[in-house]
């Protein structure tokens, strides 16, 4: 009887460690190939902004991209504190990514522990699609998330990504302006079929302070959707390779109850313009 369960916790371990590593393997498959696609930057010059609206040419210049490469890939490590649902507790988490812009994608890795119990999650983006995975135990499946709904969402996110981690490539993007007034400006992004719009907070000194998207879908098991408002209000800029971008960030669903921060992010790095998988 020893030796059965000894043998039976022996194959449970093997299977959820096995399963536990798919998700990344996926994602630097992914990557892997993405990279294969990447082109080489340009140094982004001022002639290359005038285009854009003053706030953003402002928010270009205090971020230093201007006489720099143009950012076409960013590699980004996040940790802090995540939740599931408004009423569920705060759990730690990681997170690795990957975001190419010359053909926009993002390849997202989270790993987090929930009352003990690991949980990972793989977001993909690429050709204009994007599905969302979610396992717990490295076995059950808690969200899979795909169509057209996720793709808008997925890029929302994509297009804010860019806003706050790499500005630079917002001079090529195939973006529509509107100056609001003297600090705001509102954005409609496209790509391929997708086409979302966002409104962008600036500050005097040229921060760019908050983000807000109706156009981004919350759902917890990529079944049922529900449309709030999403706002990713930002703060504590540092330079990271002569770039200025912010360390400290929130996601937060402006819900008819009232507002659900379910993501607090801490930078832990940065690298821009990869020309491979970190290791």
């Amino acid at each position: 009887m020893k030796q059965f369960i000894s043998f039976f916790l022996i194959f449970t371990f093997t299977i959820m460690t096995t399963f536990s590593q798919s998700y990344r393997k996926t994602w630097r498959s992914e990557v892997e190939k993405a990279y294969q696609q990447s082109s080489q930057s340009k140094i982004l010059t001022m002639s290359d902004i005038e285009h854009l609206p003053v706030p953003v040419q402002k928010y270009l210049i205090y971020t230093k991209s201007v006489g720099m490469p143009v950012i076409n890939n960013i590699h980004i490590r996040f940790t802090g504190w995540f939740k599931m649902a408004p009423d569920k507790p705060y759990a730690r988490f990681n997170s690795e990514q990957y975001n190419f812009y010359s053909n926009p994608s993002r390849f997202y890795y989270m790993t987090m522990r929930v009352k003990g119990i690991g949980a990972k999650g793989l977001h993909v983006y690429k050709n204009e699609n994007a599905t969302m995975k979610i396992k717990i135990a490295g076995l059950f499946t808690v969200a899979d998330a795909s169509g057209a709904k996720m793709n808008q969402g997925e890029t929302v996110t994509v297009f804010n990504d860019m806003c706050l981690m790499a500005p630079s490539a917002l001079a090529f993007a195939n973006v529509e302006w509107e100056t609001v007034d003297s600090l705001t400006v509102k954005a409609i992004y496209t790509n391929g079929e997708n086409r979302i719009s966002a409104t962008l907070y600036f500050n005097e000194e040229g921060q760019l302070i908050n983000f807000i998207s109706d156009d981004r879908f919350q759902s917890a098991d990529g079944k049922e959707y529900q449309s709030y408002s999403w706002s990713t209000p930002v703060g504590s800029y540092i330079e990271v390779e002569g770039r200025m971008i912010p360390s400290y960030g929130e996601a937060i669903w402006d819900m008819p109850e009232g507002q659900y921060c379910y993501g607090k992010f801490e930078l832990k790095e940065a690298d821009f313009n990869c020309t491979e998988l970190k290791k």
